[in-house]
C-alpha cells in the first residue's frame, strides 16, 4: 500500500466505529483493512466484533481500539454499542448481524449518521426469510447510506426503501490464517506456464502440494466452501459422476467442513465417485492456485474470494452465475445455471480437454484481477463517503 495521505489541516481527528456481528473471514479481512488505513490516516477507530477475533484477525494491531461484543444477549449488546457510539462521528456497520443493533442502539438520541454494508444475501428460507426481510427494511431505512457489493444488493436494498444505496469497492483482501496474529497470507503469485522447460521452484512446490493430496498424473478440481446446502456440493457431486470417463479422470478436491459432511462422503463412498473431502485448511486459499481447474457451484456469492484466488493465479474458473459472481469475473470464467450438474460437468470437462481455452481464461482471469480496487483505493473511497455525510450532518 503506498503512503497515505496526511490528514486535512484544520479538520478535527474523526472518530469512525465499526460494527461487525458475524465471523465472516471476507468482512473480518475487510474491515482491518479499513482499519489500518483508516488510522494511518489519523482517524480514530473503534472496531466492535465477536470476541476472539481481534486476536485472529489483528484489529489493534492495525492500530484500532477493539471492543468485543460477548454475544450473551442482544440487550447487551445493544447496551455496549451504544455507549462505544456515544462520541462516534461515523457508525459503519457490517451486515444484518452488525446493522440490527446499531440501529436499536442509535435509536432516539442525536446520533451520528450510519452507513451499513451489505457483504452478502441471507440464504433464509419460510418464517425465518420474512422475518429477516422485516429487519433488512429496518436497517436500510434506518441508514443514512447503504453500500452493496454486488449490483443485485444495491438493488434489494432500493427494494427495501434505502435513501441512499450505493456500489462499493471491495478490495481482495485477504482473511488472516490460524491465530495469534500472524502476517497475512499473501496473495498467490502467477504460476509459471507447465511442461515448459525445466521446473523452477514454484512449479516444484505446486507439484510437491499436488502430490501430498494424492493428485499424481491427474487433473486436480478444487472447490473451497463451508459444506452446507446453498453451496451446491450435491449438484458438485453429481457433476463429478461423468469425470469417471474422462482420461485420466480428475480428482476433485473439496476444501471446508459443516454439517454436509457426512452425507456427502456416503455419497461419494456409495458412487465411487472420484472426490476426496478435505476439511478445514489453514491454506484453503493457497489450494486454487495449484489446481487445473476451480469450481464455484453456490446458489449465491458476492465477491467470492475463492474466485479471486482462482484468477489472481492465473487457473481456469467454473462459477454459477449468481449474485455477484458475473460482474466480479466478467468473461474470465465460464459460468453454469445453479443447480446444473450437466452443465458444471460439461464445464469442466471441456476445460480439461481444451489446453488452449485453460490458456486463454488465465490471461483473461489475471487482466480482470488488475482491474479490482486495491486496498489504498478502498480506503479512500470509504473515506470520501465518511467526509460528505459529516460534512452534510
Amino acid at each position: 500500500m503506498s503512503s497515505p495521505p496526511a490528514p486535512p489541516r484544520g479538520r478535527p481527528s474523526l472518530h469512525v466505529v465499526q460494527v461487525i456481528g458475524g465471523r465472516s473471514a471476507r468482512v473480518l479481512a475487510h474491515v482491518r483493512s479499513l482499519a489500518a488505513g483508516m488510522t494511518a490516516r489519523g482517524l480514530r477507530v473503534t472496531v466492535c466484533a465477536p470476541s476472539g477475533t481481534d486476536r485472529d484477525h489483528g484489529f489493534t494491531a492495525a492500530g484500532a481500539r477493539f471492543v468485543a461484543l460477548t454475544g450473551r444477549t442482544d440487550a447487551e449488546t445493544v447496551t455496549v454499542l451504544r455507549a462505544v457510539c456515544a462520541d462516534a462521528d461515523v457508525v459503519h456497520a457490517h451486515g444484518l448481524r452488525g446493522g440490527a443493533p446499531t440501529v436499536l442502539a442509535l435509536c432516539g438520541r442525536h446520533r451520528a449518521p450510519l452507513v451499513v454494508t451489505w457483504h452478502a444475501r441471507a440464504q433464509s428460507v419460510g418464517v425465518r426469510a420474512r422475518l429477516t426481510r422485516l429487519v433488512e427494511r429496518r436497517v436500510v431505512r434506518s441508514a443514512r447510506v447503504v453500500l452493496g457489493t454486488t449490483s443485485d444488493l444495491v438493488d434489494r436494498a432500493r427494494r427495501h426503501g434505502a435513501r441512499d444505496a450505493r456500489l462499493t469497492p471491495v478490495s481482495p483482501a485477504v482473511p488472516r490464517a490460524g491465530s495469534g496474529g500472524p502476517p497475512d497470507l499473501p496473495l498467490p503469485a502467477p504460476l509459471p506456464a507447465r511442461g515448459r522447460g525445466p521446473a523452477d521452484g514454484a512449479e516444484v512446490e505446486r507439484e510437491k502440494k499436488r502430490a501430498e493430496l494424492g493428485v499424481t498424473g491427474r487433473p486436480l478440481v478444487v472447490s473451497v466452501g463451508r459444506l452446507v446446502p446453498r453451496q451446491g456440493h450435491s449438484t458438485l457431486l453429481t457433476a463429478s459422476r461423468a469425470w469417471r470417463r474422462l482420461d485420466p479422470p480428475p480428482l476433485l478436491a473439496v476444501v471446508g467442513e459443516g454439517p454436509e459432511r457426512p452425507v456427502l462422503q456416503r455419497r461419494i463412498e456409495a458412487e465411487d465417485l472420484p472426490v476426496r473431502l478435505l476439511g478445514r485448511r489453514e491454506d484453503a486459499l493457497e489450494l486454487p492456485a495449484i489446481a487445473d481447474v476451480v469450481v464455484l457451484p453456490a446458489r449465491w456469492e458476492g465477491r467470492a474470494l475463492v474466485a479471486q484466488e482462482a484468477l489472481r493465479a492465473g487457473v481456469p474458473l467454473v462459477a454459477t452465475a449468481v449474485g455477484g459472481v458475473p460482474e466480479l469475473v466478467g468473461d474470465a470464467a465460464l459460468l453454469v445455471p445453479y443447480g446444473d450438474a450437466d452443465a458444471l460437468a460439461d464445464a469442466v470437462a471441456g476445460l480439461l480437454a481444451d489446453s488452449r481455452l485453460r490458456r486463454r481464461l488465465a490471461r483473461a482471469g489475471r487482466a480482470q484481477a488488475a482491474t479490482w480496487p486495491s486496498e489504498d483505493e478502498t480506503v479512500a473511497q470509504t473515506l470520501s463517503l465518511y467526509d460528505e455525510l459529516v460534512q452534510g450532518s
